[in-house]
């Protein structure tokens, strides 16, 4: 059982570090976008693999400024969210709930102007256009008979813009899009696949697959937190139980399988190699998405272990083992995340979801506690 009086000194400490690192960072690299540090350094030449991580530097400025009041926050994340608005229209990416709800939203929430919403809903529209009839599902980036477990983070933002303007048919995309996940990624013990193929002609489920779990058929640990949070967002958006049943079966499996410390392996499946090793990211992700399943189960007890658990993977991520804070020239505010093992790509490294959702879940925390 966690303490509260000491924990919640810790998360504030670990809150106050963060804004240390995002302010030094935009010091160092005026108009930078980080995405994974190399040898704990954010500027580099590294491969990106795909375009998906802008919003979440600017959106950590947005969380640290309503945690703070500090101006300089706003104005930063102000300076750093206006360039993405052209990717509301961004074909080319399945993450545009990530790129926009992770700032714009953040922006309108606090301003409620009609420009900012604007925004907010064309990216949702534009997101629907992934939509394959045949098959129900919003294609990944890779490939259009692609589906990633990573797009449950990302249908929000179709909920969010068939809400604004009363679009039925674009909130039919976002809940046809859930069931299928729900039917094919997510396995009857509450653990998920990353990938899944379809045929194109015939919308027929062909396969699990996978690009940085261990296998096809294992449990890739970041891949089961978007799921989690994921299907809590989508029942935040319907209340349609289904949803909540699932994000509640992902949480299960998480809370069975993974160590005390609450940090899981970067794939629960590996026996060897570099896919056991912890993966941050995904505890953060985990931490932030049970906070928001105690405050949605109906369950007095599920809501109790829920908010513990995500306590505990706090006062773990905040411990010297994982906050950078002890180690003289790291550039991030979390250590041991994981980005594409088989790429090699931000391997035991800070990654930009890893320090927003550890932000975002450093926050939830502290409102909850009321502290």
């Amino acid at each position: 059982m966690t303490d509260i009086a000491i924990l919640i000194p810790k998360l504030q400490s670990a809150l106050h570090f963060a804004g240390e690192q995002v302010r030094a960072t935009v010091q160092r690299s005026p108009g930078f976008y980080p995405m994974y540090t190399r040898a704990g350094k954010w500027k580099h030449e590294g491969e990106a693999w795909t375009h998906w991580c802008d919003g979440f530097f600017p959106g950590m400025m947005w969380l640290l400024h309503r945690w703070s009041g500090d101006s300089w926050f706003r104005e930063q994340a102000e300076r750093y969210t206006t360039p993405l608005a052209p990717r509301q229209h961004d074909r080319d990416v399945h993450d545009l709930g990530f790129v926009f709800m992770s700032t714009y939203h953040h922006w309108y929430r606090l301003t409620r102007d009609p420009q900012l919403r604007d925004v907010m809903i064309q990216a949702g529209k534009t997101m629907g256009l992934r939509f394959k009839e045949h098959g129900k599902y919003l294609s990944s980036f890779v490939a259009p008979e692609s589906c990633f477990i990573d797009i449950m983070m990302n249908v929000g933002i179709v909920f969010y813009a068939a809400r604004e303007t009363h679009d039925a048919a674009l909130r039919r995309v976002g809940m046809e899009h859930c069931l299928t996940t729900r039917r094919h990624l997510v396995r009857g013990d509450g653990s998920t696949a990353h990938e899944g193929i379809f045929d194109l002609a015939t919308g027929e489920f062909l396969r699990e697959s996978t690009h940085q779990g261990y296998r096809a058929d294992s449990s890739w640990a970041r891949g089961l937190t978007w799921s989690l949070y994921g299907f809590g967002t989508a029942y935040r958006y319907t209340r349609d139980r289904r949803f909540l049943e699932t994000a509640e079966m992902n949480a299960d499996f998480y809370l069975d399988n993974t160590p005390p410390h609450g940090v899981p392996p970067n794939d629960y499946d590996a026996r060897s190699g570099p896919h056991q090793q912890p993966e941050s990211s995904a505890a953060a992700i985990a931490a932030s998405g049970l906070l928001d399943l105690a405050a949605f189960t109906p369950s007095r007890a599920k809501s109790r272990l829920y908010r513990d658990t995500a306590l505990q993977i706090l006062d773990t991520l905040t411990g010297d083992a994982y906050l950078a804070r002890s180690t003289p020239g790291w550039e991030g505010v979390l250590k041991r995340g994981a980005y594409h093992i088989h790429k090699g790509l931000g391997v035991d490294e800070s990654v930009m979801w890893g320090e927003y959702f550890f932000v975002e879940a450093l926050v939830k925390a502290l409102d909850m506690l009321g502290a």
